[in-house]
């Protein structure tokens, strides 16, 4: 096995340990004693911190005037294990109120798989999208969908990304709702979801400052 894999496997290793470390930490605070629902709550916030590090990697690379490639490998492994974490989650938070019976949050007469105005089913339905999303994304986290794909088709769907923030905030903004969950935790989901708008807002004002400047090089030359 080359070099270059053997550096892909044990920074994954060292995401896995990270995304451990991080569930425990927001078990540990979350209030015993339902253990599936800890463990919904831990894979979320452990989820949102690995997707606002995914997104700010663009932002970062452009405020230190670095190139910002299509695709590369540190970015792309943080997004799978935020995909991971994600769909852990899914799979986890569909057991915490109807425990186990998954398909009642969908096809219940009370939960239809519609944008509705109960809190709870668009809850639902919204965390349904993200996750597919989640996949989605992951499936073409590799250099043969680039290759298939193209670059142009491959970014326009990478672009989703930012769908999957926006609903993945939506999910959580609900939840705390439905559930009404200590200030503590609405604190701290707030300001990471600030944190990753901010981050994204100023990522964008930088590009299209370079694009500016760019454009008056070329006048003045």
């Amino acid at each position: 096995m080359s070099k270059y894999w053997w550096r892909r496997i044990g920074r994954h290793l060292q995401l896995a340990v990270l995304s451990a470390l991080l569930v425990s930490l927001f078990y540990y605070f979350t209030a015993p004693p339902d253990l599936r629902h800890r463990l919904s709550m831990a894979s979320a916030y452990a989820s949102m911190i690995f997707l606002g590090w995914t997104l700010a990697m663009g932002s970062w690379n452009l405020f230190r005037s670095r190139p910002n490639p299509v695709s590369y490998d540190l970015r792309r492994d943080v997004g799978i294990w935020t995909g991971i974490l994600a769909v852990f989650h899914t799979a986890i938070g569909l057991t915490v109120h109807l425990r186990g019976r998954m398909w009642m949050y969908f096809f219940q007469k009370l939960h239809p798989l519609t944008f509705q105005k109960n809190k709870f089913g668009f809850a639902n339905d919204v965390g349904l999208i993200a996750a597919l999303l989640f996949v989605g994304l992951m499936l073409i986290s590799n250099d043969v969908a680039i290759r298939r794909l193209g670059i142009q088709r491959w970014k326009t769907l990478q672009r989703l990304t930012y769908l999957t923030f926006a609903l993945t905030v939506l999910h959580g903004w609900a939840f705390q709702a439905v559930e009404k969950r200590k200030i503590s935790w609405v604190a701290v989901f707030w300001s990471m979801a600030a944190v990753g708008t901010v981050v994204q807002l100023a990522g964008i004002h930088r590009r299209k400052t370079i694009a500016a400047q760019d454009r008056r090089t070329v006048q003045d030359s």
